[in-house]
């Protein structure tokens, strides 16, 4: 578990896309088997949906203390994509990267609730 006292320097920002038809489906099958399991190991999660004519981006920040928090997670490679077991069923192309940025400044309250 990860020491929740301290701030998060690192954000790792996957996306991923939805036909829109099935895309209520996919955000609650992500929630239970990909969100949860990383709630227990970053210091915050940030999960966001953009629904479109034909299609449904939704975007998972996770949030880490270091690159070696992240790494572990991973596995070894920050980078590496950890695709879930339905991902090919839903997603429209399997993500191939994540993007990490280092986080400088946050004012405010970032949080949120499901609406």
């Amino acid at each position: 578990m990860t020491n929740k006292s301290k701030l998060p320097a690192i954000a790792r920002i996957w996306r991923g896309r939805t036909r829109r038809d099935c895309a209520d489906e996919y955000e609650a099958y992500n929630y239970a088997a990909g969100i949860r399991p990383l709630i227990e190991k970053a210091m915050g999660v940030q999960t966001f949906r953009e629904d479109r004519a034909e299609e449904t981006e939704f975007i998972t920040i996770s949030y880490w203390e270091n690159i070696e928090a992240m790494s572990h997670f991973t596995g070894g490679d920050p980078m590496q994509i950890h695709h879930l077991g339905r991902d090919s069923e839903f997603l429209i192309e399997l993500p191939k990267r994540v993007q990490i940025l280092h986080l400088r400044v946050s004012h405010g309250n970032t949080g949120g609730a499901l609406a």
